[in-house]
């Protein structure tokens, strides 16, 4: 749901058909009125003087109390996939709206299901028009459904609304600033339709694992020792035996990825960028996260690409809560192709400050000897770490490191049905196929 505001607090730019001439008219019919004994004269007279300040003051009320809102079916979607936005209207004054014209800012990225939308003066912005007459104290709602064509961030609105009095003598318009907030993730697959396995595929999950106790998993009792948290205590056997008695947990393994994104789709970045290609490593990234959260990962991000209007790197720390994999991929959502730094100078600097144990997995679309000799380096200091590759080559063998080469000809690639709930589904996040027909 939208923030709202009455239409009032944003009133601007009076515009009006009345002129003095109409006041001149009503003075020119009385005086002929006079001259020629007419009452009809003076009862149009009489009338021009009487609609004229109706027309005034319900033209200065019209946008009184007038709220606009946008609902949306869902706050964050994939590509291919559509959001139905609801437009309502509401009219909370007891002065019915003639007339009443809504122009909202909508994406042209986030096109009309049916229908189209207007050109405005901005890139990449178009118009929606919306034009309705309310009674007193009436809502009224409009359903339009949106086409999701590219991830991203999208702001909609803001919205201009135009009134005035019933005669149409004169015009008001007011602004709602507000915005919302629609976010489309970038596209994800199945691991089988990069051609990489879905099991274990960047080494044994048992090699630097650390072990920890699940408070959720209990196994036994023991006599209480000194160093035990009383949360631990188990009352009921502490009173059966007469004392202490601290539950025993089993010990289970956390995981942990961090997935290091190059943007950068050329050595260089005075040579551009190859935008398929970049919005193939985004996915390619993205799907990879959606693998280990289904995994039980501690799932993390780092890039070099920045947010808009940022010149920073993105991060977004491991983590198991469940927005993880949320955050991730609203990250990847608005990334672009700005490189705040080289993928090697960007894997140097972090890795020092991620966990020891931690799988470091590098999706990039070109691999320079560069990257090649910092991965070699923390192989050998004992780092996990994995590369995915983009380029049109294969990247160079890489001792002790697991590799995959994910060419354009990858079937996920191709463009050809794409669905992002069988890649949840794949992942083990998503409904089954049977409770999804249900």
């Amino acid at each position: 749901m939208s923030d709202h505001a009455p239409a009032n607090d944003k009133e601007k730019d009076r515009r009006s058909q009345f002129s003095h001439a109409w006041i001149e008219m009503a003075a020119l019919l009385i005086v002929v009125g006079l001259l020629v004994h007419q009452r009809a004269l003076f009862a149009l007279a009489a009338c021009l003087l009487v609609v004229i300040p109706v027309s005034w003051w319900w033209n200065r009320m019209s946008l009184r109390r007038v709220e606009y809102e946008r609902y949306f079916d869902k706050q964050c979607t994939f590509p291919g996939e559509t959001v139905e936005m609801t437009a309502r209207v509401t009219n909370r004054k007891l002065l019915p709206l003639s007339w009443l014209e809504i122009s909202d800012q909508i994406p042209t990225a986030l096109p009309l299901a049916h229908g189209m939308l207007l050109p405005t003066h901005a890139p990449q912005v178009g118009k929606l028009p919306l034009v309705l007459s309310l009674r007193w104290y009436e809502r009224a709602n409009r359903r339009y459904e949106l086409n999701c064509t590219a991830r991203g961030i999208y702001k909609l609105g803001p919205a201009a609304l135009k009134s005035g009095d019933i005669f149409t003598l004169f015009e008001t318009q007011a602004n709602h600033k507000r915005r919302d907030r629609l976010v489309v993730y970038p596209r994800i697959w199945p691991m089988e339709e990069l051609g990489l396995p879905s099991k274990e595929p960047f080494g044994e999950r048992k090699a630097h694992r650390r072990l920890i106790k699940d408070p959720l998993c209990t196994i036994g009792i023991r006599d209480h020792h000194p160093q035990d948290s009383l949360r631990h205590i188990h009352w009921k056997a502490t009173a059966h035996r007469g004392k202490l008695q601290v539950r025993v947990f089993e010990p289970t393994t956390t995981l942990t990825l961090v997935i290091l994104l190059n943007v950068a789709t050329f050595a260089h970045s005075w040579q551009g960028v190859l935008p398929e290609l970049f919005e193939h490593t985004i996915s390619t990234a993205g799907s990879i996260a959606t693998w280990a959260v289904g995994q039980k990962y501690k799932v993390g991000l780092i890039a070099n690409g920045s947010l808009p209007l940022s010149d920073q790197p993105i991060r977004v720390l491991p983590g198991r809560s469940p927005g993880q994999l949320a955050a991730v991929l609203e990250s990847l959502a608005a990334v672009t192709s700005f490189a705040t730094a080289s993928i090697h100078e960007l894997l140097r600097r972090e890795s020092p400050r991620l966990p020891w144990g931690a799988t470091l997995v590098v999706v990039t679309a070109i691999v320079t000897d560069e990257l090649s000799t910092i991965m070699l380096q923390l192989r050998d200091a004992g780092r996990r770490v994995a590369l995915v590759s983009l380029a049109s080559e294969a990247p160079p063998p890489l001792d002790g490191i697991a590799a995959y080469h994910l060419p354009a000809s990858t079937r996920a690639f191709q463009g050809q049905s794409y669905s992002a709930m069988a890649a949840l589904r794949a992942a083990g996040l998503g409904p089954r196929r049977e409770e999804a027909g249900d």
